[in-house]
């Protein structure tokens, strides 16, 4: 009877350090499951949330109209469009004056004021900087008259062309159509 006692005790010792490797290999198995299922719910669910963004083309055909009558020569508003703000400038003839004379200048990505604007007293630009895809701030707080995105110094002329610091490209210029005198439509190419 005592040896019984002896191998049941020592049996004891043995089943101790295989409890370990199961509880390891559970812990892995419980891991690896929710691993799969939160992977396999974010598959099922992606098609779902991509639903309620509008399709490519319902995007390329969404317009914004802005009525430009209220706005003052030298004035800037910034309006939404496809979810990006948009900068609509009514030049003055000295923003318009200077944009111009910037056509002479070495640009990092030469465009003349011209090939920017449909009319030379409107500007129409996506007021996100082409570096980082910050919001520059306003008309006149930049060196060339213009724009002045501050987190990184780019500068931008009142053609809205990049003209000091790390920005790669212009701000990038919309399609665009003025339908009337009074009604500027941004997202439609002029026709």
């Amino acid at each position: 009877m005592a040896s019984g006692a002896h191998s049941h005790h020592h049996s004891t010792t043995i089943d101790s350090p295989a409890i370990e490797p199961d509880e390891d290999r559970r812990d892995f198995l419980i891991l690896a499951t929710s691993a799969v299922g939160a992977v396999g719910v974010a598959g099922a669910a992606w098609p779902f949330i991509r639903s309620w963004s509008p399709s490519a083309d319902v995007l390329s055909q969404a317009t914004t109209e802005v009525d430009v009558s209220a706005i003052a020569e030298g004035q800037m508003i910034t309006v939404p469009w496809q979810g990006k703000p948009v900068f609509v400038l009514h030049r003055s003839p000295q923003q318009i004056k200077s944009a111009q004379e910037g056509d002479k200048a070495s640009l990092p990505s030469p465009q003349t004021d011209g090939e920017r604007v449909i009319k030379p007293e409107w500007l129409v630009v996506l007021a996100i900087c082409t570096h980082l895809g910050c919001v520059p701030q306003a008309i006149g707080t930049g060196e060339f008259g213009g724009f002045l995105c501050p987190c990184h110094g780019s500068h931008y002329d009142t053609s809205g062309r990049i003209r000091k610091g790390p920005a790669p490209a212009n701000l990038t210029v919309p399609a665009y159509m003025f339908k009337d005198e009074k009604t500027l439509v941004i997202g439609k190419a002029k026709e």
